[in-house]
């Protein structure tokens, strides 16, 4: 019987094919990668179906094995392939590389992974000017609901907003920030099964899949690794004081975080800074990569943020956050995530840069109206960033996009996708 959630995916739109595509018509490899579970393989599947390649996943005991024990013969007689779940055997990279060293066309290989497949030891050797990678996130909310990739990361360095327009509240935003945007649990209607799935999910990659990149010698460490990241989201990291919680030292933390990173549960985001600028804070921020798995570790239903509204903020935050990611890696333009926080506590929850120094400001709260005082930081950064200063933008749950002053600007959260 057909797999319903792989169907229903297959259906919904990906933003990143049009890159993928792109990037073969030019590139030797091109590499998917992003969590599990995000719909890799279902995008995988479908340019192998549409450019009659053949498709081979790791998952399959045999291809994995076989790809494991030899993988230049693995490889041999492969003219145009789509190879899934490549991390399963690191040493495949090595063969792909030297494959294409040798017959140097275009769009050979469509590979995926669930790691990050470049970095550490999954790529001893250097596949520089050989592959491009494509970053596969679970849905964004415009893939949801059937949009077009969104323009609001663009306009907001051009600066492109109305002075005042009525716009409308977000619909159900309590409700989108807890569902996220993983495929197979969209597919769960029921609260309980959602949240389940997702934990689950979390238990499952701390528990096996990391295994498959590294050791964790401490057992149980990294599912409340996980636990403690999601208490923590949105704040600034205390490695020390996760390592006092585990019983390890920074210097461990540090290592599992970069594991948890490198499998697309977690980023860090790192503080912004300038070299003329001595009062600003330079620890990193945690996000999780999914606002709806964050939820789930944390308990947080919609019913409960009804009951509590405060519960929204750190949600939301990381929400908002995920939306710019996927947003900024559709551009043509490099866009860098930060934040920033001077000692006296002054914050912008993400800086967004751009060559040359182009900066971006956006501040986000789960209000239904706009205070001054919420401008703190905006103004902080403005003042900063001096005319490099392209906008400063609050997203919040009201209904109307309106310039406070001169490069800052209120907007609903629907703004990320609608624009």
């Amino acid at each position: 019987m057909p797999n319903q959630t792989a169907k229903r995916e297959a259906l919904i739109a990906r933003h990143a094919e049009a890159r993928v595509r792109s990037a073969m018509v030019d590139t030797r490899i091109v590499a998917i990668v992003g969590p599990r579970q995000s719909g890799k393989t279902t995008l995988a599947r479908r340019i192998a179906d549409n450019d009659d390649r053949q498709f081979i996943t790791l998952d399959d005991e045999q291809s994995r094995r076989f790809a494991q024990d030899d993988p230049t013969g693995f490889t041999r007689g492969l003219k145009r392939a789509v190879i899934d779940e490549t991390q399963r055997a690191p040493d495949l990279i090595l063969a792909l590389k030297r494959i294409v060293d040798e017959d140097p066309r275009p769009g050979r290989f469509l590979i995926t992974g669930s790691v990050e497949l470049f970095t550490g030891s999954l790529s001893p050797d250097s596949l520089a000017g050989r592959v491009e990678t494509v970053e596969l996130l679970p849905f964004s909310q415009a893939e949801i609901v059937g949009m077009q990739p969104p323009s609001f990361v663009d306009r907001a360095f051009a600066g492109d907003f109305a002075a005042l327009e009525i716009a409308g509240r977000t619909d159900g935003l309590a409700e989108r920030v807890v569902r996220g945007g993983f495929p197979e649990a969209l597919s769960r209607s029921a609260p309980a099964r959602h949240r389940s799935w997702l934990r689950n999910y979390a238990r499952m990659i701390a528990e096996h899949d990391v295994r498959e990149i590294a050791r964790v010698s401490k057992r149980g460490a990294l599912p409340r690794l996980i636990d403690h990241a999601a208490a923590a989201a949105g704040g600034l990291l205390n490695m020390s004081g996760f390592g006092t919680r585990l019983g390890v030292d920074g210097k461990t933390v540090d290592r599992w975080l970069v594991l948890l990173e490198h499998m697309f549960l977690i980023r860090r985001v790192h503080a912004w800074h300038r070299s003329d600028l001595k009062r600003l804070v330079k620890a990193p921020k945690l996000q999780f990569l999914d606002s709806g798995l964050l939820a789930a570790l944390r308990g947080v239903d919609a019913a409960g943020i009804a009951d509590d509204r405060r519960r929204l903020g750190p949600l939301l935050e990381c929400f908002a956050y995920t939306e710019l990611v996927k947003a900024s890696a559709l551009s043509s333009d490099m866009t860098t995530i930060s934040h920033y926080r001077d000692k006296s506590g002054v914050e912008v929850d993400f800086v967004l840069e751009r060559s040359p120094g182009v900066v971006v400001g956006i501040e986000v709260k789960s209000r239904a109206t706009a205070h001054p005082r919420d401008f703190k930081g905006l103004r902080r950064l403005k003042d900063a960033v001096g005319d490099n200063f392209a906008s400063g933008i609050l997203l919040h749950d009201g209904d109307r996009i309106q310039q406070i002053a001169p490069d800052l600007y209120a907007m609903p959260v629907k703004m990320l996708w609608e624009f």
